[in-house]
């Protein structure tokens, strides 16, 4: 049986010792940054076992360094975590993957809310517009999730039949915060706190709230037309919880790696099967609650997250336990990310090229 890319790009780390790889992770890394700039935190667990765990850069303009406990925002990385929300409460019975939206929402036009499923949304094949295509860029104050559901409201129209075709949609996600919300009646920071991190231990994680302290926090940067570093930790939707608010560090999301291994909170594996929608662009690939993913029996993980000053990616195969966690607090900074891989695939067994075509689609 022919195996997924991904886990094929995993298979040379044990043919090099620890100490080789990490002199040449290490290289790839700091050859990226100089002194005094944002950073980079990089985690590599193949087999059950770290083989990689370090941070370089800058967390903010404070001159901290990197570490394992910096907490970096995880951009559309947050989607899994809205999706487990959801998973938990299906999984509690108080949904169905087969509700229409109008049980949720009495607002949107029901020309949309009856035709739109729960699954559509977690699956982004609802075809839900856009809320960045019709909000006001010229308001000063953020958007927060209910301002999506406001803009939402007024549209009548999809971009097709639900169910139809993959479309990648922040709005998806933002009404799946909302939907949490009004059915467990916690705030979704509320809901995340006791139901994901605290059984995970994730101690320091959260999500972003204007009024809330973030322990560790890293800042956004990002570069300009010359390459210069300018702060940018901040934009009119980074207020939305759903489709991209979580803070965690390296130390925290892997206990949520080995959540999802130990099959802690749900079967996630097991939920793929029944809830997935197959990817035309890129082949063999799925979109399933939070995830892409390759191979539906096997599954292999991905996601990416790209913010204002944020990049962020994430691989998880469980069947392996294997996962590569890739943070970065400096907007558009996938170079590193895709030496990295290169690196770890060494010397052409495998082409991580999915990966980046999976990427793209995020954006």
């Amino acid at each position: 049986m022919k195996l997924p890319l991904l886990i094929l790009s995993i298979i040379m780390i044990t043919q090099s010792t620890q100490a080789q790889l990490e002199k040449r992770l290490d290289s790839v890394i700091t050859s990226t940054i100089q002194p005094g700039e944002p950073g980079i935190a990089l985690y590599v667990e193949n087999n059950g076992k770290v083989i990689y765990k370090n941070g370089f850069g800058l967390d903010n303009t404070n001159g901290k360094r990197i570490k394992a406990t910096t907490n970096f925002r995880m951009a559309s990385v947050s989607k899994q975590f809205t999706a487990m929300a959801i998973l938990l409460l299906e999984k509690d019975g108080k949904i169905s993957f087969d509700d229409p939206i109008s049980r949720f929402f009495p607002e949107i036009p029901s020309v949309v809310g009856n035709k739109v499923l729960l699954r559509h949304l977690l699956t982004h094949s609802s075809g839900i517009i856009d809320y960045e295509a019709i909000m006001d860029d010229s308001k000063t104050t953020q958007l927060l999730d209910a301002d999506v559901l406001t803009l939402l409201s007024k549209q009548d129209t999809t971009y097709f039949a639900p169910g139809s075709k993959f479309r990648y949609s922040n709005s998806a996600y933002a009404l799946l915060a909302l939907i949490t919300e009004r059915i467990s009646g916690q705030t979704l920071p509320g809901f995340m706190k006791e139901r994901i991190f605290r059984p995970l231990k994730m101690k320091n994680s959260l999500m972003y709230e204007a009024s809330t302290t973030i322990p560790n926090r890293a800042l956004g940067f990002a570069r300009d037309s010359n390459k210069k570093l300018y702060a940018n930790d901040q934009s009119s939707t980074s207020a939305v919880k759903g489709d991209g608010g979580v803070y965690t560090s390296l130390n925290d999301y892997s206990k949520w790696t080995h959540g999802i291994w130990n099959k802690t909170l749900v079967d996630l594996p097991a939920v793929l099967k029944k809830l997935n929608f197959p990817i035309k662009q890129v082949t063999g690939s799925f979109y399933g609650p939070g995830w892409f993913y390759f191979d539906k029996d096997q599954p292999s993980f991905f996601h990416s997250g790209s913010t204002c000053g944020f990049s962020t990616y994430s691989i998880n195969i469980p069947g392996t336990k294997t996962s590569i966690v890739y943070y970065s607090n400096i907007a558009n900074n996938s170079a590193p990310w895709k030496k990295i891989l290169e690196v770890l695939a060494s010397e052409g067994v495998a082409n991580p090229t999915q990966i980046f075509q999976l990427h793209e689609l995020t954006r």
